[in-house]
């Protein structure tokens, strides 16, 4: 198997927001996949109905394509071993589950789950391990016929040998684990219907997959997998038991694994703030994995270059918002001029903007986008950046005005105009030498003078560069709004 080309799957359940972790699975799957040449199958593994919905698999799906994800075996792609979702694939799993059981791998339990509650607390206070004890596995016909006399329901389980199961994992190296640890388990509920523990290793098996990668939080349930593989192998089911690699945990506040309950788990969150998928992206593969010790910031085919799972680290990976944000600018700064521009379009507009359209200016919006360009962290903060631009009144920000509008502002901005009056508006550098000599006659640095102006013309006390926004918005609007400035400290 370590020498198979690899086919690698991403199995989620539609059900909510995608989660960045279950995103980070999906990357190294996929980087994994391209850098050895191999194949990406995406699964959706839907046969919980309660929990699944058709809109959380269509978001899915369009959250999978706007991180730039391909796949090429899958939903709306096809592939040699479709269907890709679990819920079209009922049959087979029912037929598997019949072969385990005519096989001897399977067998039927009857225990009713008050039973198997006693014998378990009975197992505890022993000392002993409290998983299932194995009391339906060798039922005879007659034990068999009197528990459906009953009326009792059964369930499927797998039959786990009694041996102790070892395996190499790809991150955390040799894993054994003895069989008092790994009790038999259910496959197939009462009413027929096929668990995880089932549909996910037959369809592996099926599908042919050479390397399952995956949380860290799935490695409990690895050994029962490779008996299964092994029973399906012994079928004629499955051709080989994949290799595992589990990836560390996320971790978020409080030394805690990153939940779905965490706002900044949500992957909606970052596509609403305007993160770039390239960002996002480069961010989230530093979890567990590093390019080198000197750079932190690549291409995603940089990093499908470089990557490789025995690379990745086994110890949990802390998610750390700032830096995602730090990331995210450096990223921001290396779009094309039109790139950037073209990435701001959807918060330039309804329900983002705070103008009104027919204000949008073309012309000006071009001109302040590489000030822009510099400043923004997340695309969704040039808003607020460039509004100033388009409103016919700078936005009211109290605190803003409070904080700016200490000491003499009145005067100060009253010499200010004056001496931006006789300014040549085409030169940014003769707008702040009025702004800078205003300030001195009032015994002011710059920082202090130009904050009173910035906040007359602007409406917030930090911005894109004084200056130039003056000089865009020009010399009629901008002496205009000092004028309300200072009609408003007269007032």
């Amino acid at each position: 198997m370590a020498n198979a080309t690899p086919r690698v799957r991403f199995c989620p359940s539609p059900t909510g927001n995608p989660h960045v972790g279950l995103v980070r699975t999906a990357l190294f799957n996929w980087a994994f996949a391209r850098h050895h040449g191999g194949t990406f199958v995406f699964r959706i593994e839907d046969t919980d109905a309660a929990r699944d919905s058709e809109e959380s698999y269509v978001q899915l799906l369009d959250s999978l394509r706007w991180l730039g994800f391909t796949w090429d075996e899958g939903p709306e792609v096809g592939g040699p071993h479709a269907p890709y979702r679990q819920s079209q694939r009922m049959d087979i799993y029912a037929d598997v589950a019949k072969k385990l059981q005519d096989g001897g791998h399977a067998y039927r339990c009857y225990c009713t789950t008050e039973e198997l509650d006693q014998r378990r607390d009975a197992a505890r206070a022993a000392g002993k391990p409290s998983g299932y004890d194995g009391h339906c596995r060798d039922l005879g016909a007659e034990q068999v016929a009197a528990y459906e006399a009953e009326g009792r329901t059964s369930i499927v389980r797998f039959r786990m040998p009694d041996e102790t199961i070892t395996f190499t994992d790809l991150v955390r190296g040799e894993i054994s684990v003895t069989p008092e640890n790994v009790p038999d388990f259910g496959i197939v509920r009462a009413n027929g219907a096929p668990l995880y523990t089932l549909v996910n290793p037959v369809d592996d098996a099926l599908m042919e997959i050479t390397h399952v990668l995956r949380g860290e939080d799935l490695l409990s349930s690895t050994p029962r997998q490779i008996a299964l593989y092994r029973a399906l192998i012994e079928l004629g089911v499955a051709k080989a038991v994949p290799e595992f690699g589990h990836l560390p945990y996320v971790m978020g506040e409080g030394n805690k694994k990153l939940s779905k309950r965490d706002p900044e788990s949500s992957l909606n969150l970052y596509r609403e703030r305007g993160f770039l998928p390239e960002g996002l992206l480069n961010y989230l593969s530093l979890l567990g994995w590093s390019f080198s010790k000197d750079q932190d910031i690549f291409s995603i085919e940089e990093m499908v270059a470089k990557f490789d799972i025995p690379d990745v680290n086994a110890n949990p990976a802390r998610f750390d918002l700032k830096k995602a944000e730090s990331i995210n600018a450096d990223h921001i700064r290396l779009l094309d001029p039109k790139a950037f521009a073209d990435a701001c379009a959807p918060w330039l507009k309804a329900p983002h903007a705070n103008w009104a359209p027919e204000d949008f200016d073309t012309e000006a919006w071009e001109r302040i986008a590489p000030y822009a360009q510099t400043r923004v962290t997340v695309l969704s903060d040039i808003t607020a950046n460039v509004d100033f631009l388009f409103r016919k009144e700078p936005v009211e920000d109290q605190a803003s005005w409070d904080k700016a509008m200490k000491g003499e502002p009145a005067a100060l901005l009253t010499t200010a105009r004056a001496n931006l009056e006789t300014a040549d508006w085409s030169d940014p550098e003769s707008l702040k030498q009025a702004v800078l000599t205003a300030g001195e006659t009032h015994g002011l640095k710059l920082g202090k003078a130009q904050a009173p102006v910035r906040v007359a013309v602007t409406g917030r006390t930090v911005g894109l560069p004084l200056f130039e926004s003056l000089e865009i918005l020009g010399r009629e609007r901008s002496l205009a709004r000092i004028d309300a400035a200072l009609a408003r400290l007269a007032a």
